[in-house]
């Protein structure tokens, strides 16, 4: 039994579906705010570990525009996409930096991982072929049950590959949007873990000129 909605159906219990069922969803939202919490944790050589946390607003129009901001205590930095030119802008050393990038969203995450070297746990979650992405070198997935994250009743799925584990909280009903995403880094050790919170998800208006002005 799960929560008093009484005996889980065999199509809700299986985590590749539930997870299809939100990429596929999100993959179909055209325009997306979010706000959201992150936790890095660092493991030092003394084997202490150690969480930074920062907060991020983000704001996507399919298929090429992208505005993000990130602040924590030691980075306050954004960055800007308007299918030419991508901006990034690094406010707490007044730097910016700008390359002409010309594209879609799913290319500009693609390219920030192998042309730029710029790590962005869970961006993927965005890409219209997130399902593909997540799945690509998957050796286990479990469905774990019911969990509730900011007052939110969601699915808890765990993934595992070579490299990693993550674990997925995904709201239940007719928005079954990521809640919460925990990556664990199994090749490092400590296995530092990454944490993404979602405190706010909704679709906005189109990102339009003024809302990517540098």
């Amino acid at each position: 039994f799960d929560g008093g909605r009484g005996v889980l159906r065999a199509e809700e219990a299986d985590p590749l579906k539930l997870l299809k069922r939100m990429t596929d969803h999100v993959g179909s939202q055209q325009h997306i705010a979010a706000t959201v919490d992150t936790d890095i944790e660092v493991i030092t050589p003394e084997l202490q570990k150690l969480q930074f946390a920062s907060s991020s607003t983000l704001q996507l129009s399919r298929p090429d525009k992208l505005r993000v901001a990130r602040r924590g205590g030691y980075a306050d930095v954004e960055l800007i996409f308007d299918g030419k030119v991508l901006t990034i802008f690094g406010k707490n050393i007044n730097a910016y930096a700008q390359v002409p990038l010309e594209g879609t969203t799913d290319q500009l995450l693609q390219r920030l991982h192998t042309d730029f070297d710029v790590g962005a746990p869970g961006a993927d979650l965005l890409a219209t072929n997130a399902y593909a992405l997540l799945t690509d070198d998957i050796v286990d997935a479990k469905y774990i049950g019911h969990g509730v994250i900011g007052g939110v009743d969601c699915d808890h799925i765990a993934i595992r590959d070579h490299d990693t584990d993550w674990q997925i909280w995904i709201e239940r009903g007719d928005n079954p949007i990521p809640r919460k995403y925990v990556i664990t880094s199994k090749a490092v050790t400590g296995a530092p873990q990454y944490t993404l919170l979602v405190r706010d998800w909704k679709e906005r208006d189109v990102l339009g000129a003024d809302d990517l002005k540098f």
